[in-house]
């Protein structure tokens, strides 16, 4: 008999929620880490001055309580989350901007005649968002629980992923708030792709919020690591597996890694054919990131700004449209779509009191090896004069420092493959249960399987309900809840 039951290769939010979940079921689960702290991005760090944590990867988590994993988890009850009034800004030239509070209401006000227009693109979304979690939790080649919900969105899509983009508003402000939540994905603009996760997100954050953990995201790390070890689980780290051959003898094999990894470490049990879809599978545009140690809050020239937890810059929606297709064309833009947060604004834990953390993202052409903070803070001064007075220490990192650091970041995508919606529908390959390998035992947990990019532990829990169903004859999913 083998000694363990399962074992799981990468510690990210994934890796870690697929073995949670097997843990749970009551089964012997292995954790190998190449790093030596789990989490993956999922981590907070001191990368600018000492006292001044800063999120290594992603600060701010729309989806984190919306996703069916973590709700399960019940995480708003192991993490203290903070959830700004406004979960998203958009600054224009001129001191003008466009604020996503929680309250679609109070949104609809603030935006002028495009307020009704910017309510009925989001008030079915955002009154089911629950089912719209559900609708993109998993493989979107299921049949929808709720085909009203998967209408509307798909609607809405299609009217905000095509030349029809403009159609229901007629100032700048609105589209200008939609276009820069559909910009996270790092895909063309106007897309299918873009505007269905855009409109996602935006929902989340008219239902329940845009959420920052306090501690940073590494408390999210934390509380898996401590359910999975308080059921047995081990984590083993420093442990970089090169092949399926280093691992112990296991019922089910999860790995939270790439597709091409996938093929290296799998090498010839793969049968041709799926090896030839993995091979067709194709990473996005990667990011370059910036922190900074500020002495003060960032000056925005509109100060409702300072109330949402993350920032989107970039100008109109035209200005994002074309940086971002600049991207797409290899290219860096001289005026990038940038995204801000200062978490120390709603978590007093990141910096000293006299200080603030800030992280910055952009866009930039896959494996660039551009640094782009004097990019950035002049995308940041641009909408906050005075933002320069402020700085203390920057750290910045370009696409391929984070390639480097992460595998799972390949040329900086940190979406785990591009998000176009033909890769959303076969991510990486057009199965129903895309997670599952032909290979016995063998799955995919990664965010290069369905539903994709984000902290939201979904790949993971599919992934491992999947093990459990085909390997151990538990069709049940086991109770996640902390008692």
């Amino acid at each position: 008999m083998a000694e363990l039951d399962a074992v799981v290769v990468g510690s990210g939010p994934n890796g870690l929620a697929a073995a949670v979940t097997l843990a749970r079921a009551g089964l012997a689960v292995r954790v190998y880490e190449r790093a030596s702290r789990p989490g993956g991005g999922a981590a907070t760090a001191e990368l600018t001055l000492p006292g001044y944590r800063h999120d290594v990867c992603s600060a701010v988590h729309p989806l984190a309580l919306e996703s069916p994993f973590f709700r399960e988890f019940a995480l708003a009850e192991r993490v203290e989350i903070a959830v700004p009034d406004a979960s998203f800004a958009h600054p224009l030239d001129g001191g003008r901007a466009a604020v996503a509070y929680r309250d679609l209401e109070r949104t609809r006000e603030g935006l002028g005649r495009d307020g009704d227009a910017y309510a009925r693109l989001m008030r079915p979304l955002a009154e089911h968002a629950a089912e719209v979690a559900e609708l993109t939790s998993g493989s979107l080649l299921r049949l929808p629980r709720d085909p009203a919900v998967a209408a509307r969105l798909g609607l809405r899509a299609f009217e905000q992923g095509s030349v029809l983009w403009n159609l229901r508003f007629r100032d700048d402000a609105a589209p200008a708030l939609v276009t820069g939540v559909a910009a996270h994905t790092i895909v063309a603009q106007p897309s299918l792709g873009a505007a269905g996760a855009g409109l996602v997100l935006a929902a989340y954050g008219h239902a329940r919020g845009w959420p920052i953990p306090r501690g940073g995201s590494q408390a999210i790390t934390d509380a898996l690591v401590a359910d999975l070890r308080a059921h047995g689980g081990v984590i083993v780290t420093d442990a970089e597996i090169t092949s399926l051959r280093e691992l112990p003898p296991a019922r089910a094999r999860l790995l939270d890694t790439t597709p091409a990894a996938l093929l290296r470490l799998a090498g010839d049990e793969l049968p041709p054919s799926y090896r030839a879809a993995l091979g067709r599978f194709r990473h996005g545009n990667g990011v370059a990131k910036v922190d900074i140690a500020l002495s003060a809050p960032v000056p925005w020239r509109n100060p409702e700004v300072r109330a949402a937890g993350t920032v989107h810059l970039g100008g109109t929606r035209g200005e994002i449209a074309a940086a971002e297709n600049e991207v797409g064309r290899g290219r860096h833009p001289d005026r990038p779509y940038v995204l801000v947060s200062q978490p120390s604004l709603f978590d007093d834990t990141r910096a000293p009191a006299v200080g603030q953390v800030l992280w910055a993202y952009t866009h930039v052409p896959a494996g660039s090896d551009v640094d782009v903070r004097e990019t950035v803070i002049a995308q940041i001064e641009r909408f906050a004069p005075g933002f320069r007075d402020t700085l203390l220490a920057v750290h910045s990192r370009t696409a391929l420092d984070l390639s480097r650091e992460n595998p799972n970041y390949p040329g900086g995508d940190i979406s785990g493959g591009a998000a176009t919606l033909a890769q959303l529908l076969r991510r990486p390959v057009l199965r129903a249960d895309p997670w599952r390998t032909p290979v016995p035992g063998l799955y995919l947990c990664s965010a290069s399987t369905s539903p994709g990019p984000g902290v939201h532990g979904l790949c993971g829990w599919r992934a491992a309900r999947s093990a459990l169903a085909h390997e151990f004859g538990i069709d049940a999913s086991p109770d996640l809840s902390p008692d």
